[in-house]
């Protein structure tokens, strides 16, 4: 397959509104991509059009192509020369790496027509990585394999990784799609949760019962155990094993043989409430990459200073059978059976609205978020946001994008300030503006965005509004949501403010315009 055809089905679907034409349009691509049988064809071109690399990262930021060479009169470059062109520029290292790397790219965008170094210029500079099009990537590989939706989708929650699944259905069809099973050591993609606006609600929603349980401002954990090894991953899926010695201990101590748990690792003061979200953050590491090693970071050292703690919620696995598909219920028997109570997420199974709201106000009077209410016949719906799942937190949030951010003036002259937010369209891929805020930053945190913000500057910093790609997701409170003929989506954020710069989640994760109008018609 030739990269023209990659960079135009790119292009078009990125001109496109409508899922359904995004989803055809990625189906002929990929139909092609199999007919050889190239599996690995199949899973870069997957890997490309979702804004990924299979090599990961190959030492080329958006500053190595602001200059580009004059584009090629014709088309010449195929997906597999470019794809080892990629993993030669990553493998350049040692002295002179900088030029070498240079060259390389030098010579790759020199052969590129003007539409595949636009479409190269995107890929490498981060612009594709928006989660535009990994709504409907299941869809399309599902399409061009004519498999059912339902098995494709699971083959991709139970192997983690859509561009293998996706080579293997279009070149081994449904039969190998069979060999996507859970495995202790590949980590799956965790159930996320949708939003109610108080306990009430969320009983309406579940039918009248609910499992509630404390939501923890620390950070999700993914813990698998194989015997005496041990792995844990955030909720991206890095793994962070090596940072993380107290969860490993924890896990150890159970008596089981091999599992596969959810859980929060969360930094505590000595009175038993939660520090900041920043301090359990510190232990974590931003960037500290696939592998859980980071040469930089003294692990005692930070263990000593400030210790984790980890609390278990859901079993996904235990000693060779998988509770995927089991209710709630059954799962958090088999938990309370190898998790001792101190160690596991404080719960109330109630039908009571009162008794549920009693609940709350302990939890957060214990300095915890709000509460998840859990449907009590709920299957785990891993990488999925699934209806059995609700957040309950008092003030209203959303995570969002930032799509731009302004230079300050006064005390704030010289810090890029007041960022403009949006919540993602899943209809488009896109991000529809709701407004801006500069409030609830503190002088470390414009620091911090102003060195953020300028990396991810899409064009000129020196004007007033400075445009970034959209790629970093903060989490915002706010009072309510009013007409507005100034946005897009023509609603707007009241007295919006901001929480926190969400480093573990990423675009796609992000709230969207349906969530913001469901507040909206609230009132």
């Amino acid at each position: 397959m030739q990269l023209i055809d990659v960079a135009t089905a790119s292009a078009d679907v990125g001109a496109s509104s409508a899922r359904l034409a995004k989803t055809a349009r990625i189906a002929e691509l990929l139909a092609s991509a199999g007919r050889g049988g190239d599996a690995r064809q199949v899973a870069v071109v997957v890997s490309w059009l979702s804004g990924e690399l299979p090599q990961r990262q190959i030492g080329v930021g958006w500053a190595a192509l602001r200059s580009l060479p004059e584009p090629a009169p014709e088309p010449t470059l195929a997906v597999d020369g470019v794809d080892a062109a990629f993993t030669e520029i990553g493998a350049v290292s040692g002295k002179g790496s900088q030029a070498r790397r240079s060259e390389l790219v030098g010579a790759l965008f020199s052969a590129a027509t003007e539409t595949e170094q636009t479409f190269l210029r995107r890929l490498l500079g981060g612009e594709l990585r928006q989660g535009a099009l990994a709504g409907v990537m299941a869809d399309a590989v599902a399409k061009a394999a004519g498999l059912p939706l339902a098995t494709v989708r699971r083959a991709a929650m139970l192997g983690g990784d859509l561009p293998a699944v996706a080579a293997a259905a279009l070149t081994g069809g449904e039969a190998a799609l069979s060999e996507f099973t859970l495995r202790v050591g590949r980590p799956v993609g965790p159930m996320l949760a949708q939003t109610a606006t108080g306990v009430g609600e969320a009983l309406d929603k579940l039918g009248g019962e609910a499992v509630f349980e404390a939501k923890l401002d620390g950070a999700r954990v993914q813990i698998h155990r194989a015997g005496h090894d041990v792995s844990i991953y955030t909720r991206s899926l890095d793994d962070v094993t090596a940072r993380l010695p107290e969860v490993v201990e924890a896990t150890l101590a159970l008596p089981v043989r091999d599992l596969i748990a959810d859980g929060e690792a969360i930094a505590l003061r000595p009175d038993g409430r939660p520090h900041r979200f920043q301090v359990t953050a510190s232990r974590f590491g931003r960037g500290g990459g696939r592998g859980g090693k980071d040469r930089t970071v003294d692990i005692a050292a930070a263990r000593a200073a400030q210790p984790l703690s980890v609390f278990f919620f859901d079993v996904l696995h235990l000693d060779g059978v998988d509770l995927l598909d089991e209710p709630a219920d059954d799962r958090l028997a088999v938990l309370d059976a190898i998790v001792p109570p101190e160690q596991r997420v404080d719960r109330l199974k109630t039908s009571d609205a009162d008794e549920a709201r009693r609940f709350l106000d302990v939890t957060l009077a214990a300095g915890h978020e709000g509460v998840m209410a859990k449907s009590p016949a709920a299957a785990y719906e891993a990488g999925r946001r699934g209806a059995g799942w609700l957040k309950v937190k008092p003030v209203h949030t959303l995570d969002l994008v930032v799509l731009g951010v302004e230079w300050g003036s006064g005390r704030r002259t010289g810090k890029l300030s007041n960022i403009h937010l949006g919540a993602r369209d899943p209809a488009t891929g896109g991000f529809i503006m709701l407004g801006k805020t500069f409030k609830g930053m503190t002088d470390a945190m414009l620091d911090w965005q102003t060195a953020r913000f300028t990396e991810l500057a899409d064009g000129p910093t020196d004007g007033w509004v400075v445009k970034v790609r959209p790629e970093q997701v903060v989490e915002i409170a706010f009072d309510g949501v009013q007409t507005s003929s100034r946005y897009p989506g023509g609603m707007a954020l009241r007295f919006a403010r901001v929480l926190r710069y969400r480093d573990d989640k990423s675009p796609a994760e992000a709230d969207t315009i349906d969530t913001v109008r469901k507040f909206y018609e609230r009132g």
